[in-house]
C-alpha cells in the first residue's frame, strides 16, 4: 500500500471521528445518564441528589440514574467516575469528602485533580453545634466559656478525619480552648451519646438535627453557615457569634471524568444551574436543611482547590495521620 493512501486512510479516519465526536456532543444527551454517588440512599445528601436528578432528567429529557456506592469515604464512587468514558454519561455526585481523603489515606485508586473535571457546586449542609439539656451552655459564647473552665469535657463527630471532626478542631482552635475527641463510627451513634449526655456537644450535619433541636432533646447553639437556617430562624449563625467569616458545612457538587469534552461540561454546567433556579426544587433542598449553590465551572474548580488545601491544613493540625 502507497504511503499516500495510508495518509489519505488515516485523515478519513480522523475526520470520521471528529464528525461522529461532533454529532455526538450536538445530540448530548440522548440516552440516559447515571450519577454515582458515595453514600448510601436515604441520607441527606442522598436526598439532595434525587430531587436535582429529577429536575434534570425532567428539563434534559433522559433517565437520570442515581447510582448508590457506598464505602471508603466517597472514594469508591470517585474511582468508579474516573475510570469511565468521558462521554457525560457517568458523572459523580461528591462531597466534600472528596477532597479530605488525599490527606487521610496514603493511597488512593484516583487523583480527583487530574482524573475528574468539576461542573458546578450544587448545595452545602451547614452543621449544627448542639449540646445535651444537662450541660450549662444556651449560646456559643457560654459553651466556650464552660469549656475553658472544664478543659476535661468531650465532643463527638460521625468519625475520625469526617468534616464533623475537622470543623470542630478549627472551631476550638480559633476560640482558644480544648476539649477531648470522641470518634463514632457514623452520626446515628453519635447522636445517641449526645442525647444519652455521656459527650457534652456535637458539631453535626443540620438535616440530622433539625429535628432533634424542635423536639428540645437537644439544645441548638448555632449553625455553621453565613447565614441562618429557615426551619430554625431563632440560632444564630457561629459567624455572627464567636468566628466572624468562618463557615463550615458538608457541601456536595457534581463532576465528570477528565477530558470530557468542553462542551458537555458546559451543557451540564447550564443545566445543573437552571435546575437549581427551579423554586419547587429549591424548596425541596431547603426543607432537607441544605442550601441551594450553583456555580460556573472554574468558581468550583477554584472552590475545590481552597477547600482542599483549608482541610488538609486542618488534618495536619489535628495531627491525623494517614491510614
Amino acid at each position: 500500500m502507497s504511503l499516500k493512501r495510508i495518509i489519505g486512510g488515516f485523515i478519513l479516519g480522523l475526520t470520521a471521528f471528529w464528525l461522529h465526536t461532533v454529532q455526538a456532543q450536538a445530540t448530548y444527551p440522548n440516552r440516559p445518564i447515571r450519577i454515582v454517588i458515595g453514600f448510601a440512599a436515604g441520607g441527606g445528601t442522598d436526598s439532595v441528589l434525587r430531587a436535582l436528578a429529577a429536575e434534570l432528567s425532567n428539563n434534559m429529557g433522559v433517565p437520570i440514574i442515581v447510582d448508590n456506592k457506598a464505602g471508603a469515604n466517597g472514594n469508591i464512587a470517585g474511582d468508579i467516575v474516573a475510570k469511565a468514558t468521558a462521554d457525560g454519561y457517568t458523572l459523580l455526585y461528591n462531597t466534600s469528602s472528596m477532597v479530605l481523603s488525599p490527606s487521610l489515606y496514603k493511597k488512593l485508586s484516583y487523583d480527583f485533580t487530574k482524573e475528574l473535571t468539576p461542573i458546578a457546586l450544587t448545595a452545602n449542609i451547614p452543621l449544627l453545634l448542639v449540646v445535651p439539656p444537662n450541660v450549662a451552655a444556651n449560646t456559643p459564647k457560654e459553651l466556650i466559656d464552660y469549656l475553658r473552665a472544664n478543659p476535661d469535657k468531650n465532643y463527638a463527630s460521625a468519625g475520625n478525619g469526617n468534616v464533623t471532626h475537622l470543623a470542630t478542631v478549627q472551631m476550638l482552635k480559633i476560640a482558644g480552648v480544648t476539649a477531648t475527641h470522641v470518634p463514632y463510627k457514623s452520626e446515628a451513634p453519635a447522636l445517641a451519646d449526645v442525647l444519652g449526655g455521656q459527650v457534652q456537644f456535637y458539631l453535626g450535619t443540620a438535616n440530622a438535627l433539625i429535628p432533634l433541636v424542635k423536639q428540645n432533646r437537644v439544645k441548638g447553639l448555632a449553625v455553621s453557615g453565613l447565614k441562618r437556617i429557615e426551619q430554625i430562624p431563632d440560632i444564630p449563625t457561629l459567624s455572627e457569634t464567636i468566628l466572624p467569616g468562618i463557615e463550615f458545612g458538608a457541601w456536595s457538587g457534581m463532576m465528570a471524568p477528565a477530558n470530557t469534552s468542553p462542551e458537555i461540561i458546559t451543557k451540564l454546567n447550564g443545566e445543573v444551574n437552571k435546575a437549581l433556579q427551579n423554586p419547587e426544587l429549591r424548596k425541596k433542598i431547603n426543607a432537607t436543611g441544605a442550601e441551594v449553590r450553583g456555580s460556573t465551572v472554574a468558581q468550583y474548580a477554584a472552590f475545590l482547590k481552597s477547600e482542599a488545601k483549608r482541610w488538609g491544613e486542618s488534618i495536619q493540625a489535628a495531627g491525623i495521620q494517614p491510614e
